[in-house]
């Protein structure tokens, strides 16, 4: 039997569709009959927005010890599907949790016995911030989308080698990559072409690389803006298939990680 997959999906670099892919793979995995929950860690709080929802309990008082995650989670808002909303109020803890003993594992230590998910997805913000290091010193697995353009693909050269350190400050932490995903590809422009080109030269992303990637699809835009899942809003187009085929990919991955661990 497979343990709890804790996936935070991560970059520096904003606007490479990060919300979008935790959103669908937390979604998908649900679809495929997983149990699961969704956290947002980024103060932006787009899940709550993607799904429709709010709640005045967040990430924010789970991380101060206002509230249980019991109390945090919002259920049900897809058939198997929960999520901890956030809102711009968290901007602020990085400030309110400085003086906190081990502030960067408080929100492991309020998952810590946590049951009942197959999996959980962390979306993340483009940043450093004090979130983004709890979300990757509970995660078992980064999930790592990258634009097409090399102020992302940069980003995303960062944001590894930030991982990187975390590893080595933190060596008992697991810490897998298990994707790197190319988001908003158009093949025709040579910027995609030089984009893929890029990742493929780097070692360690290419080792991870979701080849297939995420095409541009306008439909992803449409469905967000109608709070629904791609999967809802227009379950034949190519970004449903490309998601579909996402999930494939990083359920090969887990397979592969169960049999090495």
């Amino acid at each position: 039997m497979l343990a709890m997959r804790i996936i935070a999906v991560v970059n520096m670099k904003g606007g490479v569709g990060k919300t979008t892919t935790a959103v669908h793979v937390a979604a998908g995995l649900a679809r495929r009959g997983q149990r699961g929950l969704l956290i947002d860690a980024d103060p932006q709080g787009n899940v709550g927005h993607v799904f429709g929802v709010q709640s005045a309990v967040t990430i924010r008082e789970l991380m101060l010890g206002e509230a249980t995650v019991a109390q945090a989670v919002v259920a049900g808002v897809r058939p198997g599907l929960d999520v901890i909303t956030a809102a711009p109020s968290a901007f602020g803890l990085d400030a309110q949790l400085a003086g906190a003993v081990q502030r960067e594992t408080i929100l492991a230590r309020r998952l810590s016995g946590l049951t009942g998910y197959d999996s959980i997805v962390i979306d993340t913000s483009p940043s450093m911030s004090l979130l983004a290091y709890n979300a990757l010193l509970v995660a078992h697995e980064i999930l790592l989308p990258v634009g097409m353009d090399p102020l992302a693909i940069a980003g995303a050269r960062q944001t590894l080698d930030g991982i990187a350190e975390i590893r080595r400050l933190w060596p008992d932490r697991r810490l897998a990559l298990a994707a790197i995903v190319p988001t908003a590809i158009n093949v025709q422009t040579h910027a995609a072409r030089a984009g893929m080109a890029a990742l493929e030269a780097d070692p360690e992303m290419a080792q991870h690389l979701f080849r297939t990637g995420i095409r541009q699809c306008l439909d992803l835009t449409y469905a967000t803006a109608a709070h629904q899942t791609i999967w809802e809003y227009a379950p034949t187009s190519r970004a449903a298939s490309d998601y579909d085929s996402l999930l494939d990919f990083i359920g090969s991955t887990a397979a592969r990680n169960q049999r090495v661990s």
